[in-house]
């Protein structure tokens, strides 16, 4: 597989001084996802973790309700960039093969192949319950991130989605250059670790768009929190989905825009 991050030459420019290195900069991949040999998707993905990001994508489409609906998942190295070859059950195979699209999504797009206007602000499912957060959980869970985003580090030019719980802090960590996929592989990973979502945060370190939601939705987390502010029509969905959606997340606060009754200020918090 190739390295998630490449190193490229630069000419640097700071007022009169001019100077030639090098930058690390992240690899940017077509990722084909297929089900039985027969291709559904093309993604431009960061290629790391991509047994994660293949279960992810197949659960927030609803390929597969859960993990297990996977017989077989093979990554593989071809000539025009990567394969994440799955076998599915029967049954989710002839569920995929009635709703059976095409799709090529850059890698700042979730949207790209939907045939219907309705199919892109179709309803998110609805999370019941979920716990309470106080403001310094969500404050403590915010500042995790930055030291576990690795790639960023390295290239300051990816995203990453988290979980965090505040019995164990951050669960889980993923990157891509697509927020969407950073959010797929995230998924994917807390699918395979069997992560109750219901119990933590969602973390994202970037704007929060309606697909960010759905895919929320889907993965069953209750509290969304983002650096930057959300859309309308994130605010529309998250409201019908009873989910907790937070932004514009900041060492000195965040705003709530939907479901604030899971944000306690007067419970004592006990953080990881």
């Amino acid at each position: 597989m190739p390295d998630p991050a490449v190193s490229v030459p630069r000419t640097a420019y700071c007022g009169e001084l001019v100077t030639e290195g090098a930058r690390i900069i992240p690899r940017e991949t077509p990722v084909a996802l297929t089900y039985n040999r027969t291709t559904h998707a093309v993604m431009l993905a960061t290629p790391d973790d991509l047994e994660d990001f293949a279960i992810g994508f197949s659960l927030s489409e609803g390929i597969i309700h859960h993990a297990g609906d996977i017989l077989a998942l093979e990554i593989i190295a071809v000539p025009d960039g990567i394969e994440c070859r799955m076998d599915l059950q029967a049954h989710r195979l002839e569920a995929l093969t009635l709703r059976q699209r095409r799709l090529t999504g850059p890698s700042g797009c979730g949207l790209c192949g939907m045939d219907s206007l309705a199919a892109a602000i179709r309803p998110a499912p609805h999370v019941p319950g979920g716990q309470s957060f106080t403001p310094a959980m969500i404050q403590v869970a915010m500042q995790a991130m930055p030291a576990m985003q690795t790639l960023n580090i390295a290239t300051r030019a990816v995203h990453a989605a988290a979980f965090w719980t505040p019995a164990h802090g951050l669960v889980a960590l993923r990157e891509d250059v697509g927020r969407h996929n950073a959010l797929d592989k995230l998924s994917g990973a807390l699918a395979r670790l069997g992560v109750a979502t219901p119990d933590g945060l969602l973390l994202l370190s970037s704007r929060v768009s309606v697909e960010m939601v759905q895919k929320a939705a889907t993965l069953g987390a209750s509290v969304i929190v983002a650096i930057s502010a959300p859309t309308s029509l994130a605010i529309d969905i998250a409201a019908a989905a009873g989910i907790t959606l937070i932004g514009v997340a900041r060492p000195d606060g965040f705003e709530v825009f939907t479901c604030p009754d899971r944000i306690n200020a007067r419970m004592a918090s006990h953080v990881a």
